[in-house]
């Protein structure tokens, strides 16, 4: 049998080709795809070939956070029914290596990802028609869940994480940096932690729009506004806590001087080699932690979305059918009008 998949070969060179595959097998099952989201990994794979030292050395199936529903079970299966909308997990640890076995496979020696070019051969990602695959990785949603937000679960899991390295959020004051999809949900996880004022920052005014829908109280533009933060940096900082979702070194050099002394920065977003300001590190005695997808938080981002306990859907800014990848991978880049776009996905093929 075979299925559409979009497919990239290189820097801008992705095509909507056909694969074969097979039955599921014991403890697998297949799904027809119905919702894929382009995340930031995706765009840089798409638009430079890579980040950092990872880079695209053979073709690879893109995509990563998607949902799909239940088309056939294999033998041995489980708490699944045929038609069930399902997010996938796309994180799968080895169990065995030394940091599974200290309970943190977040850092699994053998992790294996999908649509990852990390490793080679790549793993291949989600954005096909037709997927098989251990029904371990699949959390299924009520019945008033759309495929556009279920396929939300995998970055609101990673928001989730980063939030939950914060501690205790209640009555807290808190900045995120970057109002891109992972900024946004970051966002909605601090409030649904109790956060009690959230300040974010972003360089665009179409980013920062969305930004109250998913829990912001107050939004700046530091492109047309340099010195909005000044308020906040007075007596040494006043938040309690900054999520850096921008990797951008000036975004990075104000949340030092916005946080107050003691307080904590969790780096979320990522990039190449920064300058910090190691003084107001030092000085202001701050602790500068760093936050890295997730675990059982993506079955937390299932049970939130199902409820409607963080509503997911203001960030779905565009969507495109399969047929059209190259085109929904352009509007994902163009960060002027876009936020979270989505590939949707042909369950009669």
């Amino acid at each position: 049998m075979q299925t559409r998949v979009a497919r990239l070969h290189g820097m801008r060179d992705l095509r909507v080709e056909t694969l074969d595959y097979a039955e599921p097998g014991p403890g697998e099952v297949m799904l027809s795809m119905a919702a894929g989201g382009i995340c930031g990994s995706d765009l840089h794979y798409y638009q430079d070939g890579g980040f950092g030292p990872v880079r695209v050395r053979e073709p690879i199936i893109s995509g990563h956070e998607a949902s799909g529903f239940v088309a056939a079970l294999g033998a041995g299966v489980s708490g699944l029914a045929i038609g069930q909308l399902v997010a996938v997990n796309p994180s799968q640890p080895c169990g065995h290596c030394h940091y599974c076995r200290l309970g943190q496979p977040i850092h699994c020696l053998e992790m294996r990802f999908m649509g990852s070019a990390m490793r080679l051969p790549h793993e291949n990602g989600m954005f096909r028609d037709r997927l098989v695959v251990p029904a371990i990785q699949c959390h299924a949603f009520g019945p008033d869940t759309t495929p556009g937000e279920a396929a939300c679960a995998e970055p609101l899991a990673v928001c989730l994480h980063a939030v939950a390295q914060a501690g205790d959020l209640s009555g807290k004051t808190v900045l995120v940096t970057g109002a891109g999809p992972i900024g946004l949900l970051t966002v909605a996880a601090a409030r649904h932690a109790g956060a009690a004022e959230i300040v974010v920052t972003d360089l665009t005014d179409a980013a920062l729009s969305r930004a109250p829908a998913m829990g912001a109280s107050k939004t700046v533009n530091v492109a047309t506004n340099p010195e909005g933060l000044a308020p906040w940096q007075k007596n040494k900082g006043l938040f309690d806590v900054v999520f850096d979702c921008s990797a951008a070194g000036p975004a990075l050099r104000s949340a030092f001087a916005a946080v107050k002394p003691r307080g904590l920065i969790v780096q979320v977003g990522v990039t190449g080699d920064v300058t910090i300001p190691l003084n107001a590190l030092v000085g202001k005695e701050i602790t500068w932690r760093g936050s890295q997808r997730f675990h059982t938080e993506f079955a937390d981002a299932v049970r939130l979305i199902s409820a409607r306990a963080i509503d997911v859907r203001p960030i779905i800014s565009h969507t495109f059918p399969l047929e059209q990848a190259v085109e929904a991978f352009e509007q994902a880049g163009d960060r002027a009008v876009a936020c979270k776009v989505q590939i949707t996905f042909d369950s009669t093929r």
